[in-house]
């Protein structure tokens, strides 16, 4: 029921603007004639080596004061996987030291609750219809204290959007989705391929 829902925002993530490709030395390197629906790994690694870099410029150029530096945290996968929520965009997770050691755990059961400060910032892009990649906005969450938004699980949800500025996010829109996800604190991990492995 959980993954049939999300799979129905898809759509409405779509909506939200792409900031295209800048870099025109790049262009031919990084333009696909494959479907990014047909992407194997090795589609997946190259795509991810084309925008890496202008993701990190593009998020952090207004000074935004997680666009600017999440790249220093730890990331929470071994790479990107297949596409699916959020507009059938890749992504990717990093996580602030507060985080990331109970994120990578992965648990999806059980009464738990990220640590108070944990910060994860989930970058997001796709291909266009003309194989070009895209980049969306960087996905933010942030754990409160107790009681500070019940409502949304105690998350705090923001975002920098591809021009460095605050992405503007609906609380509600975006806990509809993770709230589904309320045994694992509704964090949405990477695919199973694609996550750590226990040291």
């Amino acid at each position: 029921m959980k993954y049939a829902l999300l799979a129905g925002t898809a759509a409405v993530f779509s909506l939200l603007a792409f900031q295209p490709q800048t870099h025109a030395e790049d262009a031919s390197a990084c333009t696909f004639t494959k479907a990014q629906d047909d992407f194997e790994q090795p589609d997946i690694d190259k795509l991810y080596e084309c925008v890496k870099d202008q993701m990190k410029e593009s998020y952090g150029k207004q000074g935004h004061e997680i666009g600017s530096i999440y790249t220093t945290w730890k990331v929470t996968a071994t790479g990107p996987a297949n596409p699916g929520t959020h507009g059938n965009r890749f992504l990717l997770t990093y996580a602030n030291d507060i985080a990331f050691d109970e994120y990578v755990k992965y648990q999806d059961e059980g009464n738990f609750s990220m640590p108070v400060g944990s910060i994860l910032a989930k970058e997001s892009y796709k291909i266009d219809k003309e194989g070009k990649p895209r980049l969306g906005p960087l996905l933010i969450m942030t754990k409160l204290e107790a009681g500070k938004a019940a409502e949304y699980g105690d998350w705090l949800y923001s975002g920098v959007n591809p021009a460095g500025k605050e992405f503007k996010i609906s609380q509600s829109f975006c806990h509809d989705c993770h709230g589904l996800f309320e045994d694992q604190d509704s964090l949405g991990y990477p695919d199973f391929d694609v996550r750590l492995k226990a040291q």
